[in-house]
């Protein structure tokens, strides 16, 4: 275990700093600094106590407008949840780890409550309230993550469910205007996780004005970092036949070739026929 925040900084990002070097590993901070993904878990079920108080840490997440709106599906019936990891073969742990869970946004709820029980005009279907939604369950999941994480769990989010967005909402039974933002596999560890390589704040961090400028070298430097901590053989590249074998594979390279192929396109169809307007 690092014994600094600097020695966490640093493993996080690979860059040498002295920035928290007089601040011990300990709290929140180290906590966020050192979070691991994790994919193999015991088949120890996740006590009902332990989820009611990472649920409840979870939605004391910040909220616009305190509207609140997210919604969390527990997905208890393992029929169910060996469905979802049929469609997604290339990730076992969806239909292995003792609890999967969906968080989704929740626009369907200040609906009802404006026109069915208040009677109130809402003129307010929008993208702006679509994104209001998306951001709530976002923040949610990564409080929930943060607490399972503090009373010992590990968990690994699921973007990939939105591929299935249609049948994911049929299986769950989303009504209009409630979808589906992320999974999540939680469970005991079986296994140390792993800390991913992150790109360097000179990239994510502006001060005043949006700057890039440097995108080239940094992304370059990054690219070798990650590739030195954990190397992508040939069998783990992505589209080789349409590509060929890059040397060296790096992160960059990983997600252009990603996102050379359509993906998810239709989720926004889904999402407007799902009661969304998005003006």
């Amino acid at each position: 275990m690092a014994k600094t925040i600097a020695a966490l900084i640093e493993d996080r990002f690979g860059l040498p700093t002295t920035v928290g070097a007089d601040r011990p590993a300990e709290g929140t901070v180290a906590q966020l600094l050192a979070h691991r993904t994790h994919r193999r878990y015991k088949t120890d079920p996740v006590p009902d106590d332990v989820l009611e108080i990472a649920l409840a840490a979870a939605l004391s997440a910040p909220s616009k407008s305190d509207l609140q709106q997210v919604g969390v599906v527990l997905v208890k019936d393992r029929a169910k949840q060996a469905t979802i990891g049929g469609w997604i073969p290339d990730m076992p742990w969806i239909a292995t780890a003792p609890l999967f869970m969906v968080f989704c946004g929740d626009h369907r709820r200040i609906r009802r409550i404006s026109g069915e029980l208040r009677h109130r005009p809402f003129p307010n279907d929008t993208l702006d309230m679509f994104m209001n939604a998306a951001v709530d369950a976002g923040l949610v999941l990564h409080g929930f993550i943060t607490a399972a994480e503090a009373l010992g769990l590990g968990c690994c989010p699921i973007s990939v469910v939105r591929n299935h967005v249609e049948k994911l909402s049929e299986l769950l039974e989303l009504p209009a205007g409630v979808f589906p933002v992320a999974g999540l596999t939680v469970g005991y560890p079986s296994q140390p996780g792993w800390i991913s390589l992150r790109l360097p704040p000179a990239l994510t961090v502006h001060t005043d004005r949006y700057n890039d400028a440097d995108l080239p070298a940094e992304l370059d430097a990054y690219d070798r970092r990650r590739e030195g901590r954990h190397a992508t053989p040939p069998s783990g590249q992505r589209f080789v036949e349409r590509f060929g074998v890059a040397e060296p594979y790096g992160w960059s390279e990983d997600k252009a070739r990603q996102y050379s192929v359509p993906e998810r396109h239709n989720f926004g169809p889904f999402i407007r026929g799902h009661g969304f307007g998005l003006a």
